[in-house]
């Protein structure tokens, strides 16, 4: 049995949204000012779980890292592009303009539930996708890099209404930025 594995930037005041300044928001933008080294390679420690489970993605996400990371090289670029993606769409998607994806016919959070029975769901940005996920009770795990910003405004991780407890697991200093890896208390 695998688990479903959320990984995000984040703030310190909760703020996942537009960590890259493309969304052109007043708070955007945050996750670059301290250089490429928190966002590039494995910075989240996902190992075995990139190489043996699945990454699954909101259409949007998808469609900005397909035209991101199919002409990266490097040893995280190859693994990105090799590892099997899995879109949540209901307008479909070109999947052969980012190898190994596929996009979800049906109900993506049930999708997950099914598929994490066989291996690791890795869900990558995606936070409307997230939010219906943490509502179903179906995250196992978040693992957040923080960065020390406070946002003040923009759409948070936990959705208010949505309780849960957690355990941390991990807590390790990566750059400028903090590695959280917290396990739901079940």
């Amino acid at each position: 049995m695998g688990d479903v594995v959320v990984i995000q930037f984040a703030t310190l005041d909760g703020v996942v949204s537009d960590p890259d300044g493309r969304a052109g928001t007043d708070h955007g933008g945050w996750a670059f000012r301290y250089g490429p080294g928190p966002i590039s390679d494995d910075k989240f420690r996902l190992g075995e779980r990139m190489e043996q489970g699945v990454q699954l993605y909101g259409r949007r996400t998808w469609e900005h890292f397909a035209r991101l990371w199919p002409d990266r090289d490097g040893d995280w670029a190859r693994l990105m592009n090799a590892v099997p993606k899995r879109v949540a769409t209901r307008t479909g998607v070109d999947v052969t303009a980012w190898s190994n994806s596929a996009a979800i016919t049906g109900d993506a959070v049930a999708w997950a539930g099914e598929e994490r029975t066989r291996r690791d769901v890795v869900v990558v940005g995606s936070l409307s996708l997230v939010h219906a996920l943490g509502r179903a009770d179906l995250v196992d795990e978040y693992r957040l890099i923080t960065f020390p910003t406070v946002a003040g405004a923009g759409e948070r991780l936990f959705a208010s209404g949505t309780p849960g407890d957690f355990r941390f697991t991990l807590v390790e200093p990566v750059g400028p930025t903090v590695l959280t890896v917290l396990r739901r208390a079940r």
